[in-house]
């Protein structure tokens, strides 16, 4: 009895330990610097300690050498600039639908979320394959520029 007790105790410990581990998030090591993902779905700590700043953003969402959003998003409120894409879906009321740590996650390393996307991860600089070697070890976008991005995607209602 007394066994059969104590294998139970080891039981609910290790149960325990593993909603602690699971509440606690996982720690990503994938970018410039390490985040933590919560849940499979969201990064709630800023990577940076400045506010994002969303002129800065919706200039990052356009550049096509950076964010290059508009290649697959359509944001009516981006009207100035052409040919929005149509493969992923409408971004024009995102604030409404998508809290900001999910943002993050789907900025910093969209695969973790949906492993088949073709979104890229633009906080990931390590593991990547066939990169030019002017851009090894550097992810498509700064913390501060997925911050900035987040800042301006919020605005979006």
């Amino acid at each position: 009895m007394k066994k059969r007790m104590l294998t139970g105790l080891a039981a609910l410990g290790l149960a325990a330990s593993f909603a602690a581990t699971a509440h606690a998030g996982t720690v990503m090591k994938d970018g410039p610097t390490p985040y933590v993902v919560v849940g499979g779905v969201s990064v709630p700590k800023p990577l940076t300690d400045k506010p994002g700043d969303p002129a800065n953003g919706r200039k990052v969402v356009a550049n096509r050498k950076k964010g290059n959003c508009l290649a697959c998003h359509k944001i009516k409120q981006m009207q100035d600039f052409l040919f929005h894409g149509e493969i992923g879906p409408e971004l024009s009321d995102i604030a409404a639908n998508m809290p900001a740590d999910e943002m993050r996650l789907r900025l910093a390393n969209p695969k973790v979320v949906n492993p088949d996307t073709i979104m890229p991860a633009f906080y990931k600089s390590k593991g990547l394959f066939r990169v030019k070697k002017k851009f090894r070890g550097k992810s498509i976008l700064t913390a501060q520029e997925i911050e900035d991005v987040i800042a301006f995607l919020r605005t979006l209602k």
